[in-house]
């Protein structure tokens, strides 16, 4: 193995270390407290989101285009 080859082995495996050490920090909850706490934000948000109470059409920038006619 060359001098070069073990030195990228050696930086990829500290690299590694760091990243594990980080994750190992990491503050953690049961799946099933988080589940509850999101079913709780979408609950208690749900008056704001667009795609259940839907957008106004003055609000809409998709809106179809108002069409003009001369007579």
């Amino acid at each position: 193995m060359s001098n070069s080859s073990s030195s990228s082995n050696l930086a990829v495996a500290q690299k590694a270390v760091k990243q594990l050490r980080i994750e190992a920090k990491t503050r953690r909850i049961n799946v099933s407290q988080a589940a509850t706490d999101l079913k709780n934000f979408c609950l208690q948000n749900a008056h704001k989101d667009p795609l259940l109470v839907g957008v106004p059409s003055s609000d809409n920038p998709f809106r179809p285009p108002k069409s003009c006619g001369l007579l």
